[in-house]
C-alpha cells in the first residue's frame, strides 16, 4: 500500500493541532493542572512544525529544515516538561527548549546542515532523550497508583526507541537529501507521529482524570481535621485486612479532652487532635490502618500482630503522647488511654474486636487513665493482672459499660 505524503502531512497537522486545542480546553476547566496547558502548547508547536516540514521545497530550507525541526524538538521538550509538571516538579523550560536551540546552533555549521545523516542523528537523539526522560519521570512517580501511568511510560519509551533506531539507519541506509521527503521512512515517521499524538492525548487525559478521581476518593475517605482515615475508610480497610490475616486492634481515647476544650478553646482542642495523630502515626508499623472514629477517639488495626506485640505498640504511642509538650501552652498535658484486642483467626469480625477493645478501654479509664489495657479472652468478672514481660495491666474479663471522658 502506498502512503500519500501530502495527505499524511495534512492529517498530521490537523490531528496534532486539534489534540493541542483539546489539551488547552481541558486546562481551562482544570487550571491547577498546568501540565495540560504545557502539553497543549507542545502539540500546537508540533503541528506548526509539521506544516513547515510539509512545505519542504516551497519555503526556504532554513525554515523547513532549520526552524521546523527546532520546533519539533522543542515540542518534545515541552511534553517532557509537562510530564514534570504533572509529577509536581519544576517545568525546567530552559532545558525543554534547549534541544531546539542546540539544533539551530548545529544548523549554522555548513557541514552539518549539508549532511542528512548528521541531521537525522542529532534530531533523533534529542527527541529520543526527551521521550525517554518523560518515561523515566513517570516511572519515578509510580508511588501514586494511577492505572494509565504504565501505558504512558510504555508509549514514551517506545517512541524514544523508534527515534534511536534511526541512528544506525541514518548511516547504514543513507538517503540522498534530494529524495528524503519522498522516502518510505519519511511517510512511516509521519504516520507514527500522528498515532503518537492521538495515543499520548488519550493516556495523558486518562492520567489527569484518574488523579482527579483519586483525589476526590481520598478526600471522601480522609478526616479533614487530622488528615488520617475517617471512620468509613478505617472500617473498610480493617475489614479487608481481617479477611486475609489475623490482627490486633488498638482503640485510643484522649483523656479529659472536654476539659482541654473548656479551658483552652476548641481551636486548641483541634490542634491537640492533630498533634496526637502527628505523634502516633510514625510509631505505627507498616501496614497499620489508622483512623479517627469520631470526637477524640481513634482506632488502629495492626495486621498480623498478636496481643503482646500490639500492646508494645500501644505503650510506645502512650508514652510518646505523655512526653508531648507545646511551648505556647506549658500547662497543657495530653494523655491517652488505650484498649487492645486481638483476633488470632483469619476472617475475624471487626465489630467483635471493637467491642472487646472498647471494654478494655473502659477498664483503662476506670483504672485511672493514661494506660494500656488488653481485653482478656474469657468472660470472667473484671479483674486486673500485671503482664510480667511488660508490666502493663491486662484486663482478665470483659464487660460493656459507658466510658466517662
Amino acid at each position: 500500500m502506498r502512503l500519500d505524503l501530502p495527505t499524511l502531512f495534512l492529517m498530521t497537522v490537523a490531528v496534532t493541532f486539534m489534540v493541542g486545542v483539546l489539551f488547552l480546553l481541558s486546562w481551562s476547566q482544570t487550571r491547577r493542572e498546568r501540565a495540560l496547558a504545557v502539553w497543549g502548547i507542545a502539540h500546537i508547536v508540533g503541528s506548526v512544525a509539521s506544516l513547515m516540514l510539509a512545505l519542504r521545497g516551497q519555503i526556504p530550507d532554513s525554515l523547513s529544515i532549520g526552524l521546523a525541526n527546532a520546533m519539533m524538538i522543542g515540542g518534545y521538550g515541552l511534553i517532557w516538561s509537562g510530564v514534570r509538571a504533572f509529577e509536581g516538579r519544576s517545568l525546567r523550560l530552559g532545558w525543554a527548549v534547549g534541544g531546539g536551540a542546540l539544533w539551530i546552533a548545529a544548523c549554522l555549521i555548513p557541514s552539518f546542515f549539508e549532511s542528512l545523516a548528521a541531521r537525522v542523528s542529532l534530531a533523533s537523539t534529542l527527541a529520543g532523550l526527551y521521550c525517554a526522560s518523560g518515561a523515566l519521570t513517570i516511572w519515578q512517580g509510580r508511588d501514586e497508583p494511577l492505572v494509565s501511568r504504565y501505558p504512558a511510560l510504555v508509549l514514551l519509551a517506545t517512541y524514544a526507541g523508534l527515534y534511536w533506531i534511526r541512528l544506525p539507519l541514518a548511516f547504514t541506509m543513507p538517503i540522498p537529501a534530494s529524495v528524503a521527503i519522498a522516502s518510505p521512512w519519511f511517510a512511516i515517521l509521519c504516520f507514527a507521529g500522528t498515532l503518537f499524538s492521538v495515543a499520548i492525548a488519550f493516556v495523558f487525559m486518562a492520567l489527569t482524570k484518574e488523579r482527579a478521581e483519586r483525589e476526590q476518593r481520598l478526600a471522601a475517605e480522609t478526616d479533614s481535621l487530622t488528615g488520617i482515615a475517617n471512620r468509613r475508610a478505617l472500617v473498610a480497610g480493617a475489614e479487608r485486612h481481617l479477611a486475609v490475616a489475623p490482627a490486633a486492634l488498638l482503640l485510643f481515647d484522649l483523656d479529659h479532652f472536654k476539659a482541654v476544650n473548656d479551658r483552652y478553646g476548641h481551636s486548641v482542642g483541634d490542634a491537640v487532635l492533630a498533634a496526637f495523630c502527628h505523634v502516633a502515626d510514625p510509631l505505627l508499623p507498616p501496614g497499620a490502618v489508622f483512623g479517627r472514629m469520631g470526637g477524640e477517639e481513634f482506632a488502629c488495626l495492626l495486621p498480623r500482630l498478636d496481643e503482646r506485640a500490639a500492646m508494645r505498640v500501644a505503650e510506645d504511642v502512650r508514652a510518646a503522647i505523655a512526653r508531648f509538650a507545646h511551648p505556647d501552652y506549658p500547662e497543657l498535658a495530653i494523655r491517652v488511654s488505650v484498649g487492645v484486642a486481638a483476633e488470632s483467626q483469619i476472617g475475624g469480625s471487626l465489630d467483635y474486636l471493637l467491642r472487646r477493645a472498647d471494654d478494655a478501654l473502659y477498664q483503662a479509664k476506670h483504672a485511672g487513665r493514661d494506660r494500656v489495657v488488653a481485653a482478656g479472652e474469657d468472660r470472667l468478672p473484671l479483674a486486673e493482672a500485671a503482664d510480667p514481660s511488660t508490666g502493663l495491666r491486662v484486663n482478665a474479663g470483659r464487660r460493656s459499660r459507658t466510658r466517662s471522658p
